[in-house]
């Protein structure tokens, strides 16, 4: 009797499935767009820092012209800075959810208090020292958020980076000194402020970047930022001594125009912050934000930079792009091995076969009525 056809569907189980690209609507392709929509998502933070960089250069190059036009009080700057918060937090927080946990309220706190609080401090040691011996110090913060992400966040980096780091930092170190210093460096109380605001602002990016790798929404970070500056608002009157009234109109005018620069960077911060790396995106946007600056002054006020500032121009761009090109270089990297992984994965599981499954498969294969090839 010859033997009966195979059946066209077997009701047996198979040990192993058969491959999902093989199958119409299989994950080889989705898996493989899968990561290269997250690694542009993640790089997205070039195009925050951008904005940024464009926002708080143009409010640098325009911040001083309450007081040197009508001897504005930095009080009332900081006042009517924290005041201007809540534009841009009115547009974050539209059509986002806020967060109501606890750890999203401790870092957004932490984050806030950390950049307002040293805002005044800073006010106070200005008040004792130049600030051509006190902005060096100050201009050193993204060197703390570097340490603190790499030590908190496991961040890394690579050995181009690391030199286009050293150049961002000094950079920054070089812009941040006006033309014309002169009189006493002793130390004193102004340096130990000028230390802790240092190490605050370095610490609020890093509250920034922790708060992001919890979860917590750009709005929500930024909405407790802004509770935090207006929290601080009787402690900037009680350093000013009272509220100044002969002020003319126009100086809260000014200041609530430049001032709402410096809220709009500070959102762009927060964005960037979510997406890409503190060790990265800090330096750059604290090395180039004054290159801006120093351009605008050229053109506005026809200012010349000094010659520690044009050095500082040259190694600002170099650093930014040296420590940008490494980051891109290494997503790129980071997304060929995944996609390589994802397309491994979607054909055969969570690991390549063996050679007892592939055994086993090929046994219920034919047990299934397939005829030996």
């Amino acid at each position: 009797m010859p033997r009966s056809s195979p059946a066209p569907h077997s009701t047996r189980r198979h040990w192993i499935a058969w491959p999902p690209s093989t199958r119409p609507g299989g994950t080889e392709e989705a898996t493989t767009t899968g990561t290269t929509t997250t690694a542009t998502a993640k790089h997205s933070w070039i195009l925050y820092g951008a904005l940024l960089v464009v926002f708080w250069g143009v409010w640098g190059a325009f911040s001083n012209e309450p007081h040197a036009r009508f001897g504005y009080p930095d009080g009332m700057v900081y006042v009517i800075w924290s005041l201007t918060m809540l534009v841009p937090a009115f547009f974050a927080l539209r059509g986002h959810r806020f967060d109501r946990r606890p750890v999203a309220a401790t870092y957004g706190l932490l984050a806030g208090l950390t950049g307002a609080g040293g805002q005044l401090l800073l006010f106070n040691a200005l008040a004792n020292r130049p600030a051509y011996l006190i902005f060096p110090v100050v201009s050193l913060s993204p060197a703390v958020t570097v340490l603190t992400a790499l030590a908190f966040l496991r961040e890394r980096i690579g050995r181009l980076a690391v030199v286009g780091l050293v150049a961002a930092l000094a950079a920054i170190v070089l812009l941040s000194i006006p033309a014309g210093g002169g009189g006493s460096a002793a130390s004193g109380p102004w340096l130990v402020m000028a230390i802790i605001v240092c190490v605050a602002w370095g610490a609020q990016a890093y509250f920034m970047r922790k708060a992001a790798t919890l979860g917590v929404n750009d709005a929500t970070t930024f909405g407790w930022m802004t509770i935090s500056g207006l929290l601080l608002i009787p402690v900037a009157f009680v350093m000013m001594g009272g509220f100044p009234g002969n002020a003319p109109w126009q100086a809260p005018a000014l200041t609530a125009g430049t001032q709402v620069l410096n809220a709009i960077g500070a959102l762009f911060l927060v964005m960037a912050l979510s997406r890409g790396k503190a060790t990265v995106v800090s330096p750059v946007t604290n090395a180039l934000a004054p290159v801006l600056t120093v351009i605008l002054s050229l053109a506005v006020y026809r200012t010349l930079p000094s010659a520690l500032g044009g050095i500082g121009i040259v190694l600002a761009l170099a650093g930014s792009t040296l420590m940008v090109y490494s980051d891109e270089k290494r997503g790129e990297e980071t997304v060929t091995a995944g996609a390589e992984a994802g397309v491994s994965e979607s054909r055969w599981g969570r690991r390549s076969p063996s050679r007892r499954h592939l055994h086993l498969w090929a046994v219920g294969h034919r047990s299934a009525g397939h005829p030996r090839r």
